[in-house]
C-alpha cells in the first residue's frame, strides 16, 4: 500500500537532492568560474527542503518561510539533535543574495562551507528517514 506522506517526502528529498547536486556541479568549476551567489541559494534552498522533509514525515506543520532557524526550531520539537546545525547562516542566501540592492556577495569561502554544511544536513536527514525509502 502506498503512504502518501512517504510519497510527500520523497518528493522533498527529490527536489533538496536537485538543489544540492546543481551546487556541486557548479563548485566543480575552476574558482574564478563558480557562479557563487547561485552555489549558495542552492545550498540554502536544499537544506530549507531536506528539513521539511523531515517535518512531513513527522506530520509537524509548517509555514510557508525561507527562515532556516525557524524551520529547525519546528525540527527540535521533534528530534533534540537538530541542535548541532548552525543553518540559520543560509537564510540569507534564500533571497538577499538574490537582489542587488541588497549587496550580499558571499565569498567563494562562504560557498564551499554552505555546501559543506548542506552536505551534513543531508545525511543527518536521509539516515532519519532511511525508512522512506524501504
Amino acid at each position: 500500500m502506498n503512504n502518501p506522506i512517504k510519497e510527500v517526502v520523497k518528493n522533498w528529498l527529490q527536489y533538496a537532492g536537485e538543489d544540492l547536486e546543481l551546487a556541486k556541479r557548479e563548485l566543480n568549476y575552476i574558482d574564478e568560474e563558480v557562479l557563487i551567489r547561485t552555489v549558495c541559494f542552492h545550498c540554502q534552498q536544499a537544506v530549507e527542503k531536506y528539513l521539511k522533509a523531515f517535518l512531513v514525515f513527522n506530520e509537524k506543520n509548517f509555514r510557508k518561510t525561507h527562515d532556516l532557524d525557524e524551520i529547525k526550531e519546528l525540527c527540535l520539537e521533534v528530534d533534540s539533535e537538530f541542535e548541532k546545525f548552525e543553518v540559520g547562516v543560509l537564510t540569507l542566501y534564500a533571497v538577499e543574495s538574490r537582489y542587488p540592492n541588497h549587496f550580499v556577495v558571499p565569498t567563494l569561502a562562504e560557498a564551499k562551507e554552505a555546501y559543506r554544511l548542506a552536505c551534513q544536513v543531508k545525511e543527518f536527514i536521509l539516515a532519519k528517514l532511511k525508512e522512506v525509502n524501504e
